[in-house]
């Protein structure tokens, strides 16, 4: 699916779904700013869009229609024979967290952006787009004044959409904590390796997005108008804070784990410990019990009339009187 927005320089909304045919002539207007926005479509879309219309580099095109595993962003400057202007190619992930599955869903979105233009390229929904379409539209703050601040606006809401799936993995990890407290059971250990993946998962992903908008942030792309600068700056300072939090993260998952294991380590150290317990109370019993089962012809207690008595009250004694020395120590 295609949806195309053109905008003027002051960010009203001109003209939207145009024919595709027409997008070349839009192009040459500068006066307006066009940005298609390509929702998993389909291989003659994407030639037509990307190959026919744009010109865009052979490997920029590539690396969009394939799944890239990390963040990255590059600057196309035309060469000789060349039919494309300048323009920067961006691979940015947005991320969502379910409770239900544990992981991190992560969705690839491509930008292309040149100096009258904006294509973003994406397999599936994603809430980022919607919303900055959305506002865009509306013109209540004039998002859509240039490719550069739709770009901005693109990325502030992705980073934006972060902070919620960061609170439901808090929540998990106190959820967590209090079952290896709890009932540090091996579905709960399952549950800590999983979240522990999801969580370096995580900073895999947002490591290397820092550094694509570290460049941003440093002003290193002259597409990016200087006073627009600050505002990716901006953009990077909330990445980099949800940066710290995924480590914080880290630490809390490790810390859960060390918490599952002592409990686990406590809990077997009880069972042993009841066990000995058991073990050297019922000694006394045992032993007397073991040395009347011999049955020697010449054991004297064999033809004492009182002897079964007597063993009996000598084995309840000494055992209570076990038990009792244990109780006194608090080893019970």
């Amino acid at each position: 699916m295609i949806r195309s927005l053109i905008f003027t320089t002051q960010g009203k909304l001109h003209s939207r779904n145009i024919e595709m045919f027409l997008m070349p002539t839009l192009l040459s207007d500068t006066n307006l700013f066009l940005w298609v926005d390509l929702e998993n479509p389909t291989p003659e879309e994407t030639k037509f869009v990307l190959e026919d219309v744009f010109h865009f580099h052979p490997l920029s095109i590539e690396d969009c229609v394939a799944v890239s595993p990390s963040p990255k962003v590059e600057e196309y400057n035309p060469k000789e024979g060349d039919k494309f202007s300048p323009y920067l190619f961006m691979v940015i992930h947005a991320v969502d967290y379910s409770r239900k599955d544990g992981v991190f869903a992560t969705s690839e979105l491509n930008f292309f952006l040149g100096k009258n233009y904006l294509v973003t390229y994406h397999t599936g929904p994603i809430r980022s787009v919607a919303l900055t379409e959305e506002r865009s539209v509306k013109a209540t703050v004039h998002v859509a004044r240039g490719p550069d601040r739709v770009a901005h606006t693109l990325l502030d809401s992705i980073v934006e959409n972060y902070k919620p799936a960061l609170d439901e993995l808090s929540l998990e990890l106190g959820e967590l904590e209090q079952q290896a407290l709890e009932c540090p059971t091996k579905q709960t250990l399952n549950k800590i390796l999983l979240v522990k993946k999801e969580v370096l998962h995580l900073r895999q992903i947002i490591g290397p997005q820092r550094e694509v908008l570290a460049r941003f942030a440093r002003g290193e792309f002259k597409l990016i108008r200087a006073h627009l600068v600050p505002y990716y700056r901006d953009v990077y300072d909330g990445l980099f804070h949800i940066s710290e939090l995924a480590q914080n993260f880290t630490d809390s998952v490790t810390g859960i784990l060390q918490v599952y294991l002592n409990m686990s380590s406590n809990h077997t150290g009880e069972v042993v410990k009841l066990l000995t317990m058991i073990t050297v109370i019922t000694t006394p019993l045992m032993m007397i019990g073991t040395w009347y089962g011999m049955n020697f012809r010449d054991m004297p207690e064999l033809t004492w009339r009182h002897g079964y008595l007597v063993a009996a009250i000598v084995m309840i004694v000494s055992t209570l009187a076990t038990y009792w020395y244990f109780k006194r120590k608090r080893w019970l």
